[in-house]
Parts: structure tokens; C-alpha cells; sequence
């Protein structure tokens, strides 16, 4: 337990130097923002608890925002992340019933499951923050692009980050 905690801890940290550091400070043509800090979340064990995950994920949308200057914009997107999690998760497992402490791995769950589950969340995340940013629908056609791609590459980058955090023991199954 103590140690999944800390691991946690950890993954909050890098994952902010990276976007904060990073990803935050580099230009890709105005139309293309990866949002790798949202693998915190996604990261996070399927039977945490309701509350816990919304204030895991309000901490780290707000620290984004308190190192990007946006209002709550990050904090708003990521709570709406965490609170579609657990029908996510059912709807594309088909169940609710996992072993406890089970984190959303591809050693634990398959490529393709991480992969969708990874896709719906970031969607749904990056719609929210996009339009919360622009916060109108003059430029709807332009930010629907934005969305998806910077969908399609933060999706990529996260998925590449889940095989990275992978346990190697379980990778040979």
C-alpha cells in the first residue's frame, strides 16, 4: 500500500516536470498540445475511491494550471476525466468487478483495452479544455482539429508511457 502510494506520488511529480518543463515549451505549429499529465490519472488503481479520484485529479489539474497560467481550465478538464473514468472503464470492460489495487496496465488488461480506454478519456478531456480555452464557437471547425490532433498524439505518448511503466515480469505473457 505504502509503496503504491509513493509510486503515485512519483508518477505526479514527473509527469508535471515533463508537461511543465517540456511539453508546455515546446511549439508544435499552434495546433498540436500533448497533454501527457493525464496518465496520472489514467495510472490511478480501478477501485480507488470516487472521492479520492476527483481530488487526485482536481491536485493535478490545478497544479498544471498554477505553472500554466489557466485558470482552472486543466483542473475543470481533469476533474471531467476522473468522473467519466469508472463508465469508461465498465463500458469497455463489459465489468466492475476487478482484483483490488488492479491498475489499468497492458500486462493487466491488453494493448487494445489501454489502448481505447487511453483514446475515450483523452478525447473527452481534450474536447473540455479546448473549448473551455477558446470559449467560443467561431473557431468550432479549427478546435475540433486541435482536438483531435492533439488526441491522437497525447494518446500515442501516454500509451507509449503505459509500456514504459509496465512491469518487465509481466510483459512476456
Amino acid at each position: 500500500m505504502g509503496n503504491g502510494i509513493l509510486r503515485h506520488i512519483g508518477h505526479f511529480i514527473i509527469l508535471v516536470v515533463i508537461q511543465v518543463m517540456i511539453l508546455n515549451n515546446i511549439r508544435f505549429g499552434g495546433y498540436i498540445n500533448p497533454y501527457v499529465y493525464v496518465l496520472f490519472v489514467l495510472l490511478l488503481p480501478v477501485d480507488i475511491p470516487g472521492w479520492l479520484l476527483l481530488l487526485s485529479s482536481f491536485g493535478m489539474g490545478l497544479t498544471i494550471d498554477l505553472f500554466s497560467d489557466t485558470q482552472g481550465m486543466h483542473a475543470a478538464a481533469t476533474v471531467l476525466l476522473a468522473f467519466a473514468r469508472p463508465g469508461v472503464i465498465r463500458m469497455i470492460s463489459g465489468r466492475s468487478d476487478f482484483d483490488p489495487g488492479t491498475v489499468p496496465m497492458v500486462s493487466e488488461m491488453g494493448a487494445r483495452w489501454v489502448l481505447l480506454y487511453t483514446m475515450l478519456l483523452v478525447l473527452l478531456h481534450h474536447t473540455l479544455l479546448f473549448f473551455l480555452e477558446i470559449f467560443r464557437f467561431s473557431e468550432f471547425f479549427l478546435t475540433l482539429g486541435r482536438i483531435g490532433l492533439s488526441t491522437g498524439i497525447t494518446t500515442i505518448i501516454v500509451f507509449l508511457g503505459f509500456l514504459l511503466l509496465d512491469k518487465p515480469e509481466k510483459r512476456g505473457r
